[in-house]
């Protein structure tokens, strides 16, 4: 197998200092605060980016060390594939979160609903768009007799140990 290497474009600032107490997802870390700092490189990318409410931010879970085919999701009791979860303990780490842009002054950007830990390396930002990322028809598996704990469920710690 071919190594694939990717090399941050910035880093995500957050109130967030560990895994352990860090909202599962974004919407329910709402009006959490932060700011995402793109690398001066990779500055003229954000170009046209203000006219967007809401961006997809992809990012490393550099602090997950391992993973597990097989995981007890923040959500559950019972173990599911990997795949089937969104466990941070990954086999290549890689995160997706959505978050609303409130502004953008040079190389950062202010955003909130922030569910990333600090210090996170940011890989990539794509837009936020209904009409491409929204879909009408669809299931959610496992999640369906749990999706209710959402609201109340955080990181534990369960996936840095």
């Amino acid at each position: 197998m071919n190594k694939i290497i990717f090399n941050p474009i910035g880093i995500v600032h957050s109130p967030f200092k560990k895994m352990e107490g860090t909202p599962i997802q974004s919407f329910v870390a709402k009006n959490t605060k932060g700011r995402v700092e793109i690398y001066p490189e990779f500055t003229d990318g954000l170009k046209d980016l203000e006219g967007f409410s809401h961006i997809q931010l992809l990012f490393h879970f550099h602090l997950s060390k391992k993973f597990n085919l097989r995981v007890k999701p923040y959500m559950d009791d019972e173990f599911h594939g990997v795949f089937a979860t969104r466990a941070p303990s990954r086999p290549n780490g890689i995160g997706l979160s959505v978050v609303k842009l409130i502004k953008i002054e040079n190389n950062i950007l202010h955003i909130e609903n922030l569910d990333i830990i600090d210090g996170t390396p940011l890989l990539d930002i794509k837009p936020y768009v209904m009409k491409f990322d929204k879909v009408d028809d669809y299931k959610i598996g496992w999640l369906k007799k749990r999706v209710h704990r959402v609201e109340k469920t955080i990181d534990d710690g369960r996936f840095n140990k």
